[in-house]
């Protein structure tokens, strides 16, 4: 039976997500460590911006570095309240039977692609840093198409299988 108001249920984290958004965190946590230990090393300009061939064309004040680490830490918990309210989501043929279904998978993709945002901005840090103390000359030409493959195949998996667990309902 089609759902005309979506529910509020209480479900449980499954031991992925938990792990998931600890890694994350930790990233965060790791990077904020690693900027501080870096920060007397740093030279007044460090680079803010890379063009389409992954060298740094962009530079700006010493203080930009923590523009990478605020903005992961503002999607981090972005990300992480939206997890909490997955009634709020949108979805497609949505039952009393694939409710449960549905929501822990739309839950798990942002959980998921929480993940991989938090893992490309630490290393994208990382790599300014590393490119302001002169050791490399940018991110490289495949790090922007590798994480945006990465992303839209993580959507594209998630959505796959909603579409799965919708179909699946619709049988019963």
């Amino acid at each position: 039976m089609k759902l005309e108001n979506q529910p509020i249920l209480n479900i449980p984290k499954t031991t992925f997500e938990k792990l998931s958004t600890t890694l994350s965190l930790l990233l965060l946590m790791v990077n904020v460590i690693y900027l501080l230990i870096q920060w007397s090393e740093l030279p007044n300009q460090v680079p803010i911006h890379f063009g389409i061939t992954g060298e740094a064309d962009g530079w700006g004040s010493k203080g930009m570095i923590w523009f990478l680490p605020i903005m992961g830490c503002l999607l981090w918990l972005g990300l992480t309240l939206l997890e909490r309210v997955p009634h709020l989501h949108n979805y497609s043929g949505l039952t009393e039977e694939n409710v449960e279904s549905q929501y822990r998978n739309s839950r798990m993709m942002l959980n998921v692609i929480k993940t991989e945002i938090i893992i490309f901005l630490v290393l994208a840090s990382y790599q300014s840093v590393q490119v302001a103390h002169e050791n490399s000359f940018g991110l490289g030409i495949w790090e922007l198409p590798i994480f945006l493959g990465v992303i839209f195949s993580t959507m594209g998996f998630f959505m796959y299988r909603s579409f799965k667990l919708k179909r699946t309902s619709d049988s019963l």
